[in-house]
């Protein structure tokens, strides 16, 4: 079972949430975060780079120096206050009509190194040392991770028992999601959280944020090592996390796009897909024009391609791929087996350069606009992946490809900060 524990968030008065709330530090550019932040923003402290004429790398020392001065400057203003105690908390995101609602809580950093936080992608180093480097400058996780879990009904009805009150915050970002959150500060409530996860829920899984979680268990291991007087319930051994039961949750589409068709004409790139493919062509883009009327793949092993202006579906045949195997029968891996490597070259989805990934937030249209503007050769829309899918494949231990799964609405930094103190 997991271990979780409250914690007095460190968060904006209410009167000012919607100046300091903002995205998610990977989701803007610097240019556009700069462009974005107000002078309350949490910005200022998640990419303190834009805070230099002209912006620094964001590894330089004098950022990394800007983000603890920030830090401060907002606990001082009263921009950033720390609740009273130790609280749980409950936080709603609303999306095209769809809520789910999450607990924020410290989870545990010996959890995620023993296995019981399960992660579903791997992690690149030098994204990790460089989160690792902001949570042990700041002495805090400034942003939350996002985690699933088993639905449980205990945990259901204390969500739905606060959530029918009045909200601390409730608000509506730049993309019209919502944002809501109340806290929980009855002591038998928070007694019972922390009871039901430690006895009933199994495991956490990893849905967004697989760097920051990795960050912050190994600040939790180095400050461990450096106190002789250990006992595993200092905060460090905690860190910040939004917890979500798997039900609400929903995975939307991870595209992707390619340079070039690796040295094959349109007419021997189709010949070679045929191999492997019922191929049908559904129209050309002048008259399927908008996000409506472009071709989304509706089932598994159908994908969306468009090539030339014009859309196409791509249906792999029976015995391409392996049904029993939780990655082999995945849509993204079929389609990096079968055409990314086999065809186009491509062998490292992580490092080479000819792919690019586009979310399905960003719409079918994306794909089109991409390769009619010359940038991209071809794009493919894949069916997305399911969180049973995604819990099973955690389960067993296996890793996905990468940039399989696209969570959304991303969850707002600057509503609760976790210190380590």
């Amino acid at each position: 079972m997991v271990k979780v524990r409250p914690f007095a968030a460190i968060r904006p008065p209410k009167g000012i949430v919607t100046e300091v709330a903002a995205p998610p530090y990977d989701v803007l550019n610097s240019e556009e975060a700069k462009a974005m932040a107000g002078e309350k923003s949490l910005l200022h402290i998640t990419k303190p780079e834009i805070d230099f004429d002209p912006i620094l790398e964001d590894h330089d020392q004098r950022v990394y120096d800007k983000a603890v001065a920030n830090f401060k400057e907002w606990k001082e203003k009263g921009w950033l206050v720390q609740d009273s105690k130790p609280c749980y908390y409950v936080y709603a995101q609303t999306m095209d009509g769809r809520t789910q609602y999450g607990i924020v809580l410290a989870a545990n950093v010996d959890d995620y190194l023993e296995g019981r936080i399960k992660k579903h992608e791997l992690t690149r180093k030098d994204k990790e040392d460089d989160r690792m480097i902001h949570v042990r400058i700041q002495n805090a996780n400034i942003e939350p991770v996002f985690f699933a879990f088993r639905d449980n009904k205990t945990l259901l009805d204390i969500v739905a028992k606060y959530a029918a009150g009045t909200p601390e915050y409730n608000y509506k970002d730049r993309n019209n999601f919502g944002h809501t959150f109340w806290i929980i500060d009855d002591d038998n409530d928070i007694e019972t959280v922390t009871r039901t996860f430690t006895t009933e829920v199994e495991a956490f899984y990893v849905a967004d944020g697989h760097h920051r979680t990795a960050a912050a268990a190994r600040v939790g291991a180095e400050k461990k090592a450096a106190n002789p007087n250990h006992t595993g319930e200092e905060e460090y051994n905690y860190f910040m996390a939004v917890c979500f039961p798997e039900s609400q949750l929903k995975i939307i589409d991870y595209n992707r796009v390619v340079k070039d068709l690796n040295g094959l004409d349109e007419e021997q790139f189709l010949a070679k897909l045929a191999e492997d493919f019922d191929i049908t062509y559904i129209g050309d883009d002048n008259t399927r024009q908008g996000d409506e009327k472009a071709f989304k793949p509706s089932e598994l092993h159908t994908f969306s391609m468009y090539l030339d202006k014009n859309w196409y579906s791509l249906k792999a045949k029976p015995g391409r791929y392996d049904d029993s195997d939780p990655i082999g029968v995945l849509d993204v891996t079929i389609l990096s087996n079968l055409v990314l490597d086999r065809i186009l070259g491509i062998k490292d989805l992580r490092t080479d350069k000819r792919i690019d990934f586009v979310g399905g937030i960003r719409g079918i249209g994306e794909l089109s606009r991409r390769v009619d503007s010359g940038e991209m050769k071809v794009a493919f829309a894949l069916y997305p992946v399911s969180m049973e899918q995604l819990i099973n494949i955690a389960d067993s231990g296996k890793i996905m490809p990468p940039k399989t799964t696209w969570f959304e609405p991303k969850l707002a930094s600057g509503l609760a900060i976790h210190s380590l103190d």
